[in-house]
């Protein structure tokens, strides 16, 4: 690429300030501390209760099912028992606060650092605009960066690194406030937001240095997990890492990019293609294997490792990534379905044949194995909630048995007719399946499979 070329990329792309791996977190010599029960809150209202686990069903609105045990506290008010807020016993200063929330569908509720500041929690999945008011923002002040919603009934992260506001010794402020950093599903939504006076909502407007942190309880169900604050008693803020000139590539005109792609716990991916739907849901997927790697809400690609001066060819998603698979087949002949999945091509006599491209810039990549031609294409659907993946294999007769490794993860469980929940509740999955054909969930090397027969086409649909 020429350096004329490369100056042209660099302007039409977009190019912003910040960067997902800023931190603000500094060594503390106090113990995390975990708010994992109810005693660590001061008088917790009838409709909180302590539960080993929590469901909410993402078609519909309503409240929370949730089983005995502990782990999780839940917010389920009744008209009876109407939600309260909760407030921590101890009182805090300087912080992080990491956790895990389960919303409903048209769920609110928000994360109160000293009672005052409000990062919103919402249910902003199929939100076509974000405001301040959205998931992830400081309610009044400061809208998120990107849309990385995940969908009701799935466990999000939020990650908040708060700095109070300092006061001289006569008790006068002489700092605000800041929300130094707010990730969201792994993703950098704020960053170094300074906060004048509290937000709409406040338990008041008088700031002190410490104060009991509140979660929201009057705006409906929620479910929390995994609380654990940490204290920071001599924070400074310091400047998270930025790139001179970072190089994002956006949606706007359905990007198709081919890049080297880091993927947790799995080697490079060297052949890696990814696509971009201006709807904010986009996918990978790898040329080498004929599969669909990871999906991400939020903005499209962090180019500046592959185009900054020399290079190294690696793209990095700017949204919350969900891994599906990394370095197996999608495709495979199974001598039966308890045979042991096969972990590269050998022997398979794979060859990518590339993609088609059509007029929506939808691709359909194509591959040979067994002799046997495979079409694979995924969807952006309904305004960027779901893939839609199909899976075609020509010329195929009875005796072929090809399967589709659907999905693979710690835990797949049935939820509904050809419906499952993949993970710790990381995303939903249907089947459409041929009247005679059926799922196999199955054991393989501590994890759990879900198996389709290819007979000759598999359908289905991801919810993330």
């Amino acid at each position: 690429m020429s350096k004329k070329q490369l100056l042209l990329i660099k302007f039409l792309l977009v190019a912003l300030s910040g960067s997902f791996t800023a931190s603000y977190s500094l060594a503390s010599n106090k113990e995390p501390i975990k708010l994992d029960k109810l005693h660590h809150f001061k008088s917790p209202s009838k409709s909180w209760t302590e539960a080993g686990d929590a469901n909410a069903d993402y078609r519909t609105v309503g409240n929370i099912t949730v089983k005995p045990g502990i782990g999780i506290i839940a917010n389920l008010p009744t008209k009876k028992n109407l939600g309260e807020d909760l407030f921590t016993a101890q009182e805090f200063g300087d912080m992080d606060i990491e956790l895990d929330y389960l919303m409903v569908s048209g769920g609110n509720s928000g994360i109160y650092l000293q009672g005052r500041y409000e990062v919103q929690l919402e249910d902003s999945w199929q939100a076509k605009a974000i405001s301040a008011g959205s998931n992830g923002g400081i309610y009044g002040l400061s809208a998120p960066r990107f849309n990385v919603s995940k969908a009701p009934g799935l466990w999000q992260h939020l990650k908040i690194s708060f700095q109070a506001p300092r006061f001289d010794g006569a008790g006068h402020k002489i700092e605000n406030a800041r929300i130094l950093s707010v990730f969201l599903n792994g993703v950098l939504v704020q960053e170094n937001v300074e906060l004048t006076k509290p937000t709409p909502g406040a338990v008041s407007e008088n700031e002190v240095a410490t104060a009991s942190l509140r979660i929201q309880g009057d705006h409906g169900a929620v479910a929390y997990k995994n609380i654990v604050i940490t204290e920071n008693p001599s924070r400074e803020t310091k400047e998270g890492w930025r790139s001179a000139d970072p190089i994002w590539v956006d949606a706007v005109q359905s990007p198709i990019l081919r890049s080297f792609m880091d993927v947790a716990g799995a080697p490079k991916i060297v052949h890696a293609v990814s696509v971009g739907n201006p709807a904010g849901l986009h996918y990978t997927y790898d040329l080498d294997h004929g599969l669909l790697v990871q999906a991400w809400r939020g903005g499209f690609l962090d180019a500046t490792p592959m185009w900054d001066n020399r290079g190294n060819g690696t793209s990095r998603p700017l949204g919350t990534v969900q891994v599906f698979s990394a370095n197996k087949l999608q495709v495979a002949r199974l001598a039966n379905d308890h045979a042991e999945w096969p972990s590269d091509t050998a022997g398979t006599g794979f060859r990518t044949k590339g993609y088609t491209v059509n007029v929506e810039r939808i691709p359909t990549f194509k591959y040979e194995l067994h002799g046997k031609k495979i079409s694979d294409r995924t969807d952006i659907l309904d305004g960027g909630t779901k893939l839609g993946r199909e899976i075609v294999a020509d010329g195929l007769s009875g005796e072929d048995d090809l399967y589709v490794l659907v999905a693979e993860d710690n835990l797949i469980k049935e939820v509904g007719k050809n419906e499952y929940i993949v993970g710790d509740k990381a995303y939903y999955l249907q089947l459409d399946l041929a009247k005679k054909s059926k799922a196999i969930v199955r054991e393989n090397n501590g994890k759990q499979q879900l198996l389709v027969k290819l007979e000759p086409r598999v359908y289905y649909t991801i919810i993330l």
